[in-house]
Formats: C-alpha cells, sequence, structure tokens
C-alpha cells in the first residue's frame, strides 16, 4: 500500500461550551475519550481520539470550549481551542439548536478564515422541530457560507455516521500519523485523573468543580490489582471541608464512584486512595499549571 491509496488527517472539533462537543467525539471514535458532564468547562485539556481503518486513520482532537478567561488555567483552555484552527485538516464546528453566532464572535471568525474545510454541526436537534430547525440551519449559512451544514444528536447518534462518511470522503491522502493499534495520545494516569475529576463535576455543585485539579501521585500496576494515590487539589480550606463531607462522607462517596468508574475503565480491580490538599490560587501558578500538562 502506497501513500497514495491510504488517507490520514487531524479533525479538530471545536465550539463553544455545553454544545456536545465530547458527546459526539466518543461516539465517532466509537470509544469513551472525553468524559462528559452537562457543566460547562469540562473539557480543559486537547484530547485525541484516533481511528482506524485499514484504508485511513482519522486523529479527532477534543478541546475546551471556548471562553473568555478570568484566570490562567481559562487561559491556557482558550489557547488549546486556538490552537485547534491552525492545525486542522478537517475543522468540525459544533453548535446547537440554543446557539447563535453571535455568542463568541471573534472565534468565530477565526473558524470562518480556516484554510481546512468546515462541517458545521448542529447538535441536539432531538430537542426541536424541523420549522425551527430550518430556521436555525438558514442563519448558520449566512454566517459561515463557506462551511457544510449537518444536523446532528450525538445522544441520539442521529447522523453521526454520516459525519463519519464526510470526514472520510475530505480527508487527504497520506500515511498514518500514529500506529495503527494506538487510540489516543494521552496515558492511562490521564484518564484515571478525568474520571475522578468527572465524579468530582457529578457530585459537587457551585464552584467547587472548577476550583478543584486531580493529580495522580503514585500508580503501582499489581498482579489483580492496580494501586492508585491521587490527590484532589483545592484553592481554599473551605473547599477542602466540602469535598471531604461531614465525617468524610462526602470523600468515601467520591472514592466508591470513582474506583468502581476506573475498575470499568482498566477491566481489572484497583485500590484508590484520595487525598485533599489546598493550594491557594492554582489556577494563576504558572508552575503548577505547567506540571499538570496546561500550556501557558
Amino acid at each position: 500500500m502506497n501513500n497514495t491509496e491510504h488517507k490520514s488527517g487531524f479533525v479538530n472539533i471545536v465550539g463553544n461550551p455545553n454544545v456536545g462537543k465530547s458527546t459526539l467525539m466518543n461516539e465517532l471514535v466509537g470509544e469513551r475519550i472525553s468524559i462528559i458532564t452537562n457543566k460547562s468547562q469540562t473539557t480543559r485539556h486537547r484530547i485525541m481520539g484516533i481511528v482506524n481503518e485499514e484504508n485511513y486513520q482519522i486523529v479527532f482532537s477534543d478541546t475546551p470550549g471556548v471562553l473568555k478567561p478570568v484566570y490562567k488555567l481559562q487561559e491556557s483552555m482558550r489557547k488549546f481551542s486556538e490552537s485547534a484552527l491552525v492545525d486542522a485538516d478537517i475543522m468540525l464546528y459544533i453548535t446547537d439548536i440554543f446557539e447563535t453566532p453571535d455568542k463568541n464572535e471573534d472565534f468565530l471568525l477565526k473558524v470562518s478564515k480556516s484554510k481546512a474545510p468546515v462541517l458545521l454541526i448542529i447538535n441536539k436537534i432531538d430537542l426541536t422541530d424541523q420549522d425551527k430547525l430550518t430556521q436555525i440551519v438558514e442563519t448558520w449559512e449566512q454566517r459561515l457560507p463557506k462551511a457544510e451544514i449537518i444536523p446532528c444528536s450525538a445522544l441520539t447518534k442521529f447522523n453521526v455516521s454520516y459525519i463519519l462518511k464526510r470526514i472520510i470522503e475530505l480527508l487527504p491522502a497520506g500515511a498514518p500519523y500514529y500506529d495503527k493499534d494506538q487510540l489516543t495520545d494521552k496515558p492511562v494516569r490521564f484518564f484515571v485523573s478525568e474520571i475522578i475529576r468527572e465524579k468530582i463535576l457529578l457530585l459537587y455543585q457551585k464552584e467547587i468543580p472548577y476550583s478543584t485539579e486531580v493529580v495522580i501521585e503514585e500508580y503501582n500496576e499489581e498482579a489483580g490489582r492496580d494501586f492508585i494515590r491521587a490527590l484532589v487539589l483545592v484553592n481554599r480550606d473551605s473547599q477542602k471541608g466540602i469535598i471531604i463531607g461531614n465525617k468524610g462522607a462526602g470523600i468515601k462517596k467520591l472514592g466508591t464512584e470513582s474506583r468502581l468508574e476506573i475498575e470499568k475503565f482498566l477491566q481489572k480491580k484497583v485500590h484508590l486512595e484520595l487525598y485533599v490538599k489546598v493550594s491557594k490560587d492554582w489556577r494563576d501558578n504558572d508552575l503548577l499549571l505547567k506540571q499538570f500538562g496546561y500550556n501557558l
């Protein structure tokens, strides 16, 4: 097989928070690569999911939702999103039936100037009717006239296979960028920390999910059971108390739900230890952010 018979390329998924980017990515890849919650800013990193077939390789990139940064962590998240505009062979701009084009016009302008073909995916169409959808499509046609618009429901999988079909058709010819048995660019430790962070997002309210970072301090693979020690970093003492809960009930529930999900992910038993530590203003600490894998 020579390069002209094989297709490969980078398909970058961008858009505002809470429009279903991670849900669609997981459906396209066929694996649970990105964590999913109903809270904004769930995705903090740029995460690759790789689809391999005999005659093509698609390297998907899920990115954080586009937002106006308040602290350095969010600045890094914004950089992940903007870098995805530069190195894409195909761009998937995800919106939904509730969003209007004026929500983030400066970023949308950059998308419109992309040299890569843009598929504009209108997600969550299972929550509207045909007349309303027609109006939404017409609005986006005026705003991004060069984009190919595809209505979709990532939740019900409507048009997901068609999106994949169009991506394959648009892929440039070339050799694979990664080994054909590789599913992602992230190590197991990353996904374990993301599972714990997902549970924090689901179990705690208000500012807690946005003030925490999960660090895997120790990971030992042992016969029949992996030993994992994870640190939950928070901004303030009061947040530490909320995470731990009354007589430790909060952190016990967090540990149990995280362990069960990690065991499901790893397909083996796990011994998980969780600790909580206060690190004031870690979201603006350059050194810590770099250690956690954020680009500054």
